[in-house]
């Protein structure tokens, strides 16, 4: 009998504590797999829609919203001749119900500005102009909105029509709904206010180069703050605060998998007690001990951890196709995130062991007479 075979044989011998146990772990990774990878990829979708419109710098005042706070359009003229800047587009973008959606991108864009240019029409057309009463959906929009050409759609007050249905490229461009600005100020009362600029910048610009232009856009506008595309969400408030309520909730269920682990291996403990004297008796070193109580632990993280990635993953997938959140965002299914979940709950296993395995070293070899 080899060290790994008494170290599975010490996990088998409870199967049902040690299957109740892997839930235990199981459900606290999914937790870490599933809120972690909605609110990254929140963040990641987001930003896969703003490098589809073709923008590099992003001007807005996420503040603590999930929507950006509106300001006044002027202050797109305001940067419109800073050297180095190519090309504005003045958005009003605003999460809201539309119908039966509970909640449905609205993405209103400065008309003939270049977040139009990107937009491949698969059936249809685009408006002819800023003031006709239509607009366009992405393709997932259409399908939530169960909406097809020619069809009305009700916007507060409005009824407008269904005129396209195009595919912008990324998940969040095509689970919009995307009309003219004016359309739009006018219909939910925020005329002459936007809450989101657009920038392009002239090509071959490294990074550093566009922070010093953010930075050099931010002096002229308090209203709002420029940042590059990639880093527009991740440095709301919002996001951070979704962030770490995503992280926090997955901690207390790290936790709960911690005690499980602990009251596991130290119930193993208890009930080998004989063995572990007698093989303190016949030669085992105390470290060897702490090594095999450690490694149970830490077989049970590994075990637990790999459970908790496939539940992580199946509940992702199903979360995804809700219609609360289809077409909103990408759930970040990365294998960094796998590999972090399984290494944490490894971990967890480890430091769930330390105890238990302290305290079977200290176990006195003559006790194996005993019994």
């Amino acid at each position: 009998m080899n060290f790994f075979t008494i170290i599975v044989r010490g996990l088998l011998r409870r199967p049902v504590r040690t299957g109740l146990t892997l839930v235990g772990i199981s459900i606290g990774i999914a937790a870490v797999v599933a809120l972690v990878g909605i609110s990254r990829g929140f963040e990641q979708s987001w930003s896969k829609g703003m490098q589809a419109r073709g923008t590099d710098i992003v001007v807005s005042n996420m503040s603590s919203a999930l929507s950006p706070k509106p300001f006044d359009s002027t202050v797109r003229d305001r940067i419109t001749s800073i050297p180095k800047i190519t090309a504005t587009s003045g958005i009003f973008v605003d999460l809201t119900s539309i119908e039966d959606s509970s909640m449905t991108i609205v993405s209103a864009r400065e008309w003939g500005g270049f977040s139009w240019q990107r937009l491949k029409i698969l059936s249809g057309r685009l408006p002819n102009d800023a003031t006709e009463p239509a607009l366009v959906l992405g393709q997932n929009a259409a399908t939530v909105l169960k909406k097809k050409l020619g069809d009305p759609i009700q916007i507060e007050a409005s009824e407008l029509t269904v005129v396209g249905i195009v595919d912008g490229g990324a998940l969040v461009e095509n689970g919009s709904v995307i009309l003219s600005l004016p359309l739009y100020q006018e219909i939910s009362g925020n005329e002459g206010k936007i809450n989101i600029i657009d920038i392009r910048v002239v090509p071959g610009m490294n990074e550093d180069d566009v922070k010093k232009l953010c930075a050099e856009i931010n002096t002229l506008i308090p209203e709002a703050k420029a940042l590059p595309a990639g880093d527009n969400i991740g440095n709301s408030q919002a996001y951070k605060f979704i962030s770490a309520m995503s992280w926090g909730t997955s901690l207390l269920a790290v936790i709960v998998g911690v005690l499980g682990v602990m009251n596991t291996m130290l119930m193993t403990v208890f009930e080998r007690k004989q063995e572990i004297c007698i093989l303190l008796a016949i030669g085992w070193r105390r470290s060897r001990i702490i090594r095999m109580v450690l490694l149970e632990s830490a077989l049970l993280g590994l075990l637990g951890g790999i459970g908790g990635v496939l539940i992580g993953i199946i509940g992702l997938k199903v979360m995804e196709r809700m219609p609360a959140i289809h077409g909103l965002l990408e759930p970040d299914l990365s294998p960094f995130l796998m590999f972090t979940a399984i290494a944490i709950s490894i971990v967890v296993g480890v430091a769930s062991g330390i105890y238990p395995a302290w305290r079977s070293s200290r176990l006195n070899p003559s006790l194996a007479m005993n019994g």
